[in-house]
């Protein structure tokens, strides 16, 4: 049996609470937001690449928009392993499609690993470790293993899982069945999950080997997968917009979680930014030049060093300059951003802002 892992890099995500740094163009995935000299999707291709075996096994399947733009990030990808989608279907459709090309150059028993763009890791060994007790269980069971992240706070923002049965350990790391996945919860109910021990954020990472995948996408979502076999991608803006969570992960039986503690972040809007940088001896988080006056717990950013910003008086705001856009928001309401973007798509005079 293949125990190699294929790593698949979900890259076709728009990044749309990172605006205005994250645009059409540039989207969140070719940013570098933790102030090293790499784009989020550089540095998850650079850590899955070891584990894969080099960039011969690594994949990424991304939009036709931003498909250029992958090619010049990561010039070592072999062209066949690029898949373009023609639309975005969410990441149920780009699971049953690369799964199917993997199979159908390396057989069912291809173990792969997806992976979102988009996520920061602290503990490149751990993750390491991780990943091969995920190939381990994979590669030994008929298992969907998916990386649970031990919460450290009760975040309303993430989906979480339940962990059911202890199956075994696999590189002395425990593996559970799974009880159930949940949606985002209030914060008294995230209280209550923390409270249990039993829960982990659902970081939106799976392991599995390709026939696995396939068998269970015809069992419960043969709406993605049989018109996928028939057609071929050709048939991708037909598909159902469904996420891999909603179409697989919440009905299959054979969803296996591994509760893991390796420093991560999914990035999801400008608060990562503080999680990731924020000090004690620094009032503010600054990646611009900044002068202010009585200013703390503020998220200042600039695209271009030769631009001053300014503050007096303000606290737990988020400030970010780019190109032809300021924008300016209380921390709290950044998820209200995609809001700001829908206004801004109907108005014409401001489509070269998106």
């Amino acid at each position: 049996m293949n125990t190699l892992l294929f790593p698949v890099i979900l890259a076709g995500g728009k990044g749309e609470r990172f605006w205005p740094l994250s645009r059409k163009d540039r989207p969140k995935q070719f940013l570098s937001l933790d102030g090293s000299s790499r784009s989020l999707l550089q540095a998850t291709a650079d850590r899955l690449i070891e584990l894969g075996g080099g960039w011969d096994s690594l994949w990424v399947i991304t939009s036709s928009q931003i498909a250029e733009g992958v090619r010049q990030q990561l010039p070592d990808l072999p062209v066949e392993n690029l898949l373009i989608e023609s639309e975005g279907r969410d990441t149920a459709a780009a699971v049953a499609w690369t799964s199917l090309e993997i199979k159908q150059r390396y057989g069912e028993d291809a173990v792969i690993g997806f992976f979102p763009a988009d996520h920061w890791i602290a503990d490149q060994e751990a993750f390491a470790r991780t990943l091969n007790a995920a190939t381990q269980l994979a590669t030994s069971t008929a298992a969907i293993v998916t990386l649970g992240i031990k919460p450290t706070f009760p975040s309303t923002g993430y989906g979480y899982i339940e962990q059911g049965e202890k199956i075994g350990s696999f590189n002395e790391l425990p593996a559970y069945h799974v009880n159930r996945f949940t949606e985002k919860p209030d914060r008294e109910t995230a209280e209550t999950f923390l409270s249990t021990g039993r829960f982990s954020w659902n970081s939106g990472m799976f392991v599995f080997r390709a026939g696995v995948v396939l068998k269970e996408l015809h069992t419960h979502a043969p709406e993605i997968i049989e018109p996928l076999e028939q057609h071929g991608p050709d048939i991708y803006p037909q598909l159902p917009k469904k996420s891999i969570d909603y179409a697989l992960m919440e009905k299959t039986t054979l969803a296996y979680v591994l509760p893991v503690d390796f420093g991560w972040d999914d990035l999801g809007d400008w608060n990562a930014i503080e999680r990731l940088l924020k000090t004690e001896e620094t009032p503010n988080v600054e990646l611009a030049t900044h002068v202010g006056i009585d200013t703390q717990g503020a998220i200042i950013y600039a695209s271009n060093p030769e631009d001053v910003v300014v503050t007096i008086g303000l606290e737990d705001v988020v400030i970010v300059r780019d190109r032809n856009v300021t924008l300016v928001v209380k921390k709290e309401r950044t998820q209200e951003i995609k809001q700001i973007l829908k206004i801004i798509q109907s108005d014409s005079r401001f489509t070269d802002l998106l």
